[in-house]
């Protein structure tokens, strides 16, 4: 990569896509450029062929998805593979159309099986059966990856993948209905606490092992697999690192100041038992991360708190 290359980030404005265009400012990228979604639908071919026919970028980061936590994922399973399978296979055909000179996929750790061996290889995938709550995104992010890949393997286009962890931060989605776990804490705690709640109940049993990386540095990751990695397989981003559900949950009850009991519903899913990436591949390219989730989480509230009314409406 050249400092004065142009770069597309597709989902500029999303909590990955925002995270990206900083990381890339810090590291002296400037050319940045992206499209709303109201400029830009990448569910329509025409419009995506007419915008890369415009602008020609050098590299492309597609961080653009459609996403959501297991309830969205269980209502809306043909939403979630037909959505991001048109916008993958409409930007990553137009990558190698308009020769742009390198393409990064972002995927996630849910395309590994339901049981994959933990931590989870990069080399599990494909092994077996995926995790039901969240199958449609896997699927379509599956074939997202191996359509890079694939790309590579026929025409030589340097299009790599990488897979991060669970993400929180600054732009994630706070709307209870459609949010991850982690933020949708966030937001529970803060307003039973605002409220003057008892009690805060969360679904499952909170057993369930999980790995959270702060979002800066899965961006930083991805600018350091821009610079320095051109491989086949697909790259983990995560932190090694896990705790259960239910140690979260206390570690948030703690940030936002929350002083009532928890109350778990074991009649709602738990989702995968356990979930941790193997990140042996990244260290030995040389990147680890930098913040840890104590912090982490404080950063992402003091965020939230002042962006109160905007995480409502994402």
């Amino acid at each position: 990569m050249e400092k004065t290359d142009k770069i597309y980030v597709a989902g500029h404005r999303g909590l990955v896509g925002s995270a990206i265009v900083r990381s890339l400012k810090r590291n002296g990228y400037e050319n940045i450029i992206g499209r709303t979604h109201s400029e830009l639908d990448l569910k329509e071919q025409a419009d995506v062929r007419a915008f890369f026919e415009a602008e020609k970028p050098d590299i492309v980061v597609l961080a653009a998805a459609k996403v959501g936590g297991i309830n969205a994922n269980n209502t809306a399973p043909a939403d979630f593979a037909y959505e991001n399978m048109q916008i993958q296979c409409n930007v990553i055909k137009c990558c190698h159309d308009y020769k742009v000179k390198k393409l990064l996929f972002l995927g996630s750790t849910c395309i590994y099986p339901k049981m994959a061996p933990q931590p989870i290889p990069e080399d599990a995938l494909l092994t077996g059966p995926l995790e039901p709550t969240n199958e449609a995104y896997a699927i379509a992010k599956i074939s997202g990856l191996e359509m890079c890949r694939f790309f590579k393997k026929q025409y030589g286009d340097n299009f790599i993948s990488c897979m991060p962890t669970n993400l929180y931060g600054p732009y994630d989605n706070y709307e209870l209905q459609g949010s991850h776990v982690l933020p949708a804490m966030i937001r529970k705690f803060h307003e039973a606490k605002k409220n003057g709640a008892a009690t805060v109940e969360l679904w499952g049993t909170g057993s369930p092992l999980r790995e959270f990386l702060y979002v800066d540095d899965m961006a930083d990751a991805c600018v350091f697999l821009l610079e320095n990695y051109d491989g086949e397989q697909h790259v983990n981003i995560g932190t090694g690192k896990e705790l259960t559900i239910k140690e979260l949950a206390e570690l948030v009850k703690k940030t936002v100041g929350f002083e009532g009991d928890i109350v778990w519903n074991s009649d709602m899913p738990d989702g995968t038992p356990r979930k941790l990436t193997d990140v042996t591949k990244l260290h030995s390219l040389g990147f680890h991360h930098k913040v840890d989730l104590e912090e982490g989480i404080k950063l992402a509230y003091d965020w939230f708190k002042e962006n109160v009314e905007q995480a409502r409406g994402m």
